[in-house]
């Protein structure tokens, strides 16, 4: 999730939700036109069939009861945390294990619960092991094991006391180990081949995590299998895991075929209208309170550093729409020894550019509105450059101002050390000490995906945006068009870019607060303390919206989170002596 809103295209190869059934919902036209252009001869094309998206009304209470009772029985709630399955870290099952108990396990709970109460498979697990454990080699077929079994020892007796057999049995004993050995790896090879294909409908999720295993193992047939049956189990009307494995589905697929980077610059192809993408973000922001956390908590620490200073210069690495500085400004206005003068600067960021129509103009004329209303100055200077290539002299900071610097849910999309040699991540954060800030605040996505390899990056990002879509539909029916936009909009696209790309196109990296501090902290910075009165203001407003939102202090930081999962972090920071 960001501050910036972008489009999301979803294409065929990755999304296809057709059944026998007619009472399914298609998958809307339009989410796919944007891709055909960038694609070209790849294998992932568009759906030409599917009716426009801008003709789809609420599902019909058959089309509910469908997704209900076909697509969803069964569906295990899938919020316990990575750490207590063990569907990849299981102990292989022992050779001379009976195919009638066949057990394959995640989060405590079999896949095959009861072998013996399946006909179908005691049946494919005794065809598995007929197959396997007959001899290799074509005349050994016709003979029964009793009749090999007879005919080795009467062979055996036979060489008894000779010299000249015992290096022949040795022999036939070596290759009957190989040849053992061989089957029991063949053996084993099947029977995970079984435990895959017998995933059961309730865990889509366990379902996405062995498509993203295979692919990370290059096992392409596997994984074509696997995600022709995940096809049917995702929809972006369903439950949340269904809407988040329609977008974590289409990454994969983007990824095997190696178009990831293609497909995540086609989303800029056909992006909503502008005052769409404005009315997506607005909806976003009042839906959920992790934009308004992270601006409640930079601001209530700007306010509290620069409570005393006549003049304050802000720096916003992200301006967006200037939201975040309506309340900061109507505090200031209201300050009994009066209104400072207030300077800000604005980077800006394309997709926010394409949202307001028009560049940082518009953001001026907010900001000089509410500088009328509230009765304080305010100054604003537009800067339409990305955040890595803003240099020291561009800021124009002058003596006698108090210096504030904001970065809200950007600096992980500037590279590191693990992107660019130069470093620009860190760069930033030092050439911003160079400043000698009063107050810098830093507000991110609580996501270990920056460095970390395919598989455990492709499982954190399930873990952490199920919890997001979770808590969407605390708030929001699944049926409402605005929670589809807003999915769709503001979060599809990211993700895509964190599952299908690598390299310099992967420009969404994310960090948990403790690496930040450590960045932080180098680039010669310390912890300022965030107000404890936003903090109880957090708290009640958080009230507003559901009883599993949370909120605890670590290290200085405030963390927002769902359930038990942090999401956003908060802290502000001052230079070190």
């Amino acid at each position: 999730m960001d501050s910036r809103l972008c489009r999301y295209g979803v294409i065929s190869a990755g999304l296809y939700y057709s059944t026998s059934s007619s009472a399914v919902p298609s998958v809307p036209n339009s989410l796919f036109s944007s891709l055909k252009s960038n694609i070209g001869n790849s294998p992932i094309s568009c759906f030409s069939t599917q009716p426009d998206c801008d003709t789809n009304t609420a599902l019909s209470d058959s089309q509910e009861r469908y997704n209900s009772t076909e697509n969803l029985s069964g569906y295990a709630s899938c919020n316990s945390s990575l750490e207590s399955s063990t569907y990849f870290h299981q102990s292989s099952p022992s050779v001379d294990c009976r195919r009638e108990s066949l057990l394959v396990h995640s989060d405590g709970t079999s896949y095959i619960e009861d072998a013996n109460s399946s006909h179908e498979i005691v049946y494919t697990s005794q065809e598995l092991g007929t197959a396997l454990m007959a001899p290799d080699g074509a005349n050994e077929v016709t003979n029964t094991p009793q009749t090999n079994g007879q005919q080795y020892r009467a062979s055996s007796k036979d060489c008894q006391g000779s010299s000249m057999c015992q290096p022949q049995t040795t022999f036939v004993t070596n290759c009957r180990q190989s040849t053992e050995a061989a089957r029991v790896e063949k053996r084993l090879t099947a029977i995970e081949d079984l435990s895959l294909q017998r995933i059961p409908p309730g865990n889509l999720k366990q379902l996405l995590i062995a498509c993203a295993k295979t692919l990370s193992e290059n096992n392409i047939d596997k994984f074509n299998m696997l995600i022709a049956k995940a096809r049917v189990a995702v929809s972006i009307y369903g439950e949340p895991i269904q809407r988040l494995g329609a977008y974590m589905m289409e990454g994969l697929v983007a990824r095997k075929e190696a178009s990831g980077s293609n497909i995540y610059r086609s989303l800029h192809c056909q992006e909503p209208e502008g005052k769409d993408l404005l009315t997506y973000m607005h909806t976003l922001y009042e839906i959920c309170p992790y934009l308004k956390f992270g601006y409640m908590a930079a601001n209530g620490a700007i306010a509290e550093a620069c409570r005393t200073e006549d003049r304050i210069h802000i720096i916003d690495f992200q301006i967006a729409q200037g939201t975040q500085w309506v309340t900061l400004l109507q505090a200031l206005a209201a300050r009994p020894g009066g209104a400072p003068y207030v300077r800000i600067t604005g980077i800006d960021d394309p997709v926010s550019k394409y949202a307001r129509g028009g560049g940082l103009e518009a953001v001026e004329r907010r900001l000089m509105a509410l500088s009328e209303q509230f009765g304080i100055p305010v100054e604003f200077h537009g800067m339409p450059v990305f955040a890595a290539d803003i240099t020291r002299d561009m800021l124009d900071v002058k003596p006698g101002e108090a210096l504030a610097v904001n970065f809200p849910l950007q600096l992980h999309h500037t590279p590191d050390e693990s992107v660019d040699v130069n470093n620009p991540r860190d760069g930033i954060l030092r050439m911003v000490r160079s400043l000698s800030p009063k107050v810098i605040t830093l507000v991110e996505q609580e996501s270990n995906t920056n460095t970390a390899p395919f598989l455990p990056r492709f499982i954190e990002t399930l873990e952490y945006y199920l919890a997001m879509f979770e808590s969407i539909d605390e708030t929001m029916p699944r049926h409402r068009r605005e929670r589809i936009n807003v999915e769709q909009h503001c979060l599809a696209r990211d993700i895509v870019n964190v599952i299908a790309c690598e390299g310099k196109e992967r420009v969404e990296r994310h960090e948990l607060f403790g690496k930040w501090k450590s960045r932080l902290t180098m680039a010669g910075f310390r912890p300022y303390p965030l107000s404890s009165y936003v903090n109880s203001v957090m708290r009640g407003l958080l009230k507003c919206y559901s009883k599993h939102y949370t909120l605890v202090e670590k290290d200085g930081a405030m963390l927002l989170g769902w359930k038990d999962r942090n999401l956003i972090s908060a802290s502000a920071w001052c230079c070190d002596g």
